[in-house]
């Protein structure tokens, strides 16, 4: 393979995650180039990759089409979804745009994808294998039982980024945001400490990494300092976890390890925001996914660095009226 390369989708604030795939290529001493693909032209990842293009918004009928055009024109060997609204769509059109491509869609089967971005798929999955979850409760569970005891927790049945998720300390407060939140589920609240688990598997399922990231402070759902763990409870149970599921690609996990063991939250079938973290400490997904692209096997290894703190911040970028990306401290 003479040239292998990525576009990002949705690519948004995903700036480290373009980074990540151009540091992997100059590592191994690939050609590639990052194309970062986005609805809006005011995404800032798109100013870090080696090219951008315009995205049409996913419920627009030529999003598919539009996939496939880049795909030919910049002759894409790998798409990598960034967020899970896309998900579903993307797993469902697979076959249609690897047929119609040279590339390979980073994406798990539907079923999969069903289970993981529907909150109660994922709770009766996680249920029926064995693993333990926080208790499930109907609103009329909540207010006929007096058993039932708060506070309680509330969040949409198909949400993401902890968006309209909330701690209810009683009844009042959960009839009202009953009302506002889309298709919620009521679950019993829980205590512990919460990971992140990045997971790394190739096109066959097969895992090669799993990296246990403790969960210091979040933002806005997503985490923003952590510190990775090799914890050997956490990653046997991944390892089952993923033997049972069998997703493909990089795959974020979130838990709590509570007083009653490991309690699992969600399953995000895609590289979340804080992904870098466990690539810079040595699992890195976006090398492994160029070694697989080059035809190599990979085997599970724990080759990377434990007891690693990282601290994410903002940082900012200023674009003229053409859109060109100034560097004001030049000027």
């Amino acid at each position: 393979m003479n040239e292998i390369n990525v576009l990002i989708l949705s690519a948004g604030r995903r700036v480290e995650l373009v980074q990540c795939f151009q540091k992997a290529a100059k590592k191994l001493d690939i050609k590639s180039k990052v194309v970062a693909g986005d609805c809006s032209d005011l995404a800032p990842a798109l100013y870090f990759a080696d090219k951008k293009c315009r995205l049409p918004k996913i419920n627009e009928p030529n999003y598919i089409d539009s996939i496939i055009d880049i795909c030919n024109k910049e002759n894409i060997a790998l798409i990598v979804p960034t967020i899970d609204t896309d998900l579903l769509l993307l797993a469902e059109n697979k076959s249609l745009i690897e047929s119609k491509t040279k590339a390979k869609l980073l994406i798990s089967d539907a079923g999969v994808i069903k289970i993981c971005r529907d909150k109660i798929n994922t709770q009766q999955f996680l249920e029926k294998n064995g693993f333990k979850v926080p208790k499930m409760f109907s609103f009329e569970e909540v207010e006929n039982n007096n058993d039932v005891k708060f506070p309680l927790f509330i969040k949409p049945k198909s949400g993401s980024s902890s968006i309209n998720t909330f701690r209810v300390n009683s009844f009042q407060e959960l009839k009202t945001y009953y009302k506002i939140i889309d298709q919620p589920i009521i679950q019993e609240f829980i205590k512990g400490e919460e990971y992140t688990v990045d997971v790394f598997l190739d096109f066959d399922s097969t895992v090669i990494t799993i990296v246990p990231r403790l969960r210091i402070a979040t933002r806005s759902g997503e985490i923003s300092k952590g510190k990775i763990v090799k914890d050997q409870e956490i990653i046997a149970d991944i390892k089952r976890l993923m033997s049972i599921l069998k997703p493909i690609g990089h795959i974020t996990v979130q838990l709590m390890k509570t007083d009653r063991g490991i309690e699992y939250i969600e399953i995000n079938p895609r590289f979340g925001g804080g992904a870098p973290m466990s690539i810079q400490s040595g699992a890195d997904s976006c090398e492994n996914l160029y070694r697989l692209l080059l035809g190599q096997k990979l085997n599970y290894n724990e080759n990377y660095r434990e007891n690693l703190i990282f601290l994410r911040f903002d940082n900012s970028i200023c674009l003229d009226e053409n859109m060109n990306v100034l560097d004001l401290n030049n000027n």
